[in-house]
């Protein structure tokens, strides 16, 4: 009998799947249907245990292209009912054995909707996942004794310890095709040099980047602006990642000196979002339960459509300054998904436009963000 015992004293029965052992982590659900492999991978995830809400999980294995980084980054994986059979043609190898050689701790077997329901009401908690049949008192202590989310720099742990060269691109069409890098489009973007702050990024942005530019170069968290301007970069990316957004001081100053620059066009996605925020004077606050799947409505204020968008994070933006303008909103609970600065070529959405899992309804951001590289490149043109 395994069982996952959260910080408020609640228990959760299951069966154990994947590697054995005890961890403990920030308990979260997510509501995507597909694309269980690029979560387990998504370091926005690191030191979190997540809860699947689609009840059947692992029914196409796993393969070697949709991984967003190189290892899983999940502290635990909780699902109703796992597949011990896949059928895919892509498939490579079962999800539970997948678990198993990057020593991920699984439960299955539990009632996925009542735990859902749980965090949904009282919030995303510390928990304390055990493939044993442990004594529950003794996981509601750990779980208590355990760092909050926000005690913890997960960012220098996901993030690359040296800068690199990001090849591979991702050409759009009816059947993406990924290409080492010699087949890039040669349309917009041809000739740019785009530099990834890594705060745990996932390669779908990398590939979108790249499919657009001529270069991209992938970053250390740690790298200050004197070392990311020494590039040359035609525009900056700050990347998603895992954690509390506040803690990031470091990150926050950087953001700021880069903005104050003015050298080239800043985008932000996820946590890059909140970092340009914080760096320009809003506030960070914790989400009850955060937002999590591939199907969270956004309303695009700029263009009046809804846009199904794929999301991952626990903290959201508030009290923009008046130098920024909304341009995004969540439609389940009016959070702030996305603002551009009204005088400055900066702007930063919540929500992931890269998707992987989840629908390309944001994809265009990607030209935007490459577009006014171009304008600001013709406007200093002029100046000069």
């Amino acid at each position: 009998m395994a069982l996952l015992a959260l910080e408020d004293g609640k228990v959760f029965y299951g069966r154990a799947w994947g590697a054995h052992g005890i961890i403990c982590g920030e308990v979260v659900f997510n509501t995507a249907m597909t694309g269980y492999q690029e979560i387990l991978t998504d370091p926005s995830y690191a030191g979190q245990i997540v809860c699947m809400t689609y009840p059947h999980i692992g029914n196409y294995g796993v393969n070697s292209e949709d991984i967003e980084s190189a290892r899983p980054w999940v502290s635990g994986f909780i699902v109703r009912e796992f597949s011990q059979k896949f059928s895919n043609w892509r498939g490579q190898m079962d999800l539970d054995r997948y678990l198993k050689e990057h020593n991920i701790i699984g439960l299955c077997d539990v009632d996925t909707r009542a735990l859902t329901r749980h965090i949904r009401e009282h919030g995303a908690m510390r928990g304390c996942l055990s493939s044993f049949d442990s004594d529950p008192d003794e996981l509601v202590e750990r779980a208590r004794r355990a760092p909050t989310i926000s005690e913890e720099n997960w960012v220098y742990r996901v993030s690359c310890t040296e800068p690199y060269e990001w090849c591979e691109a991702l050409i759009p069409g009816p059947y993406s095709v990924l290409t080492d890098g010699r087949g890039v489009p040669q349309g917009r973007g041809k000739g740019l040099h785009i530099v990834v702050v890594d705060f745990g990024v996932k390669r779908n942005i990398l590939r979108n980047l790249r499919s657009r530019a001529r270069r991209v170069t992938v970053v250390p968290a740690f790298w200050s602006a004197a070392e990311i301007l020494q590039l040359k970069p035609d525009g900056i990316l700050l990347s998603n990642g895992p954690g509390d957004p506040s803690i990031l001081k470091d990150a926050i100053r950087t953001a700021r000196q880069l903005i104050e620059s003015e050298r080239c066009p800043i985008f932000g996605i996820c946590l890059g979002h909140q970092i340009l925020g914080l760096a320009l004077g809003a506030r960070a606050y914790k989400l009850k339960f955060g937002h999590r799947g591939a199907n969270q409505p956004v309303k695009n204020l700029l263009t009046n459509r809804v846009e199904i968008t794929s999301h991952n994070h626990g903290f959201a933006l508030a009290d923009l300054p008046p130098d920024l303008e909304l341009t995004h909103i969540n439609l389940n609970d009016g959070s702030i998904e996305g603002f551009r600065h009204k005088k400055l070529p900066v702007f930063a959405v919540q929500f992931h436009p890269e998707a992987s899992p989840g629908p390309q309804d944001a994809l265009s951001l990607f030209d935007q963000f490459f577009a006014l590289i171009e304008s600001s490149q013709r406007c200093q043109s002029a100046l000069t």
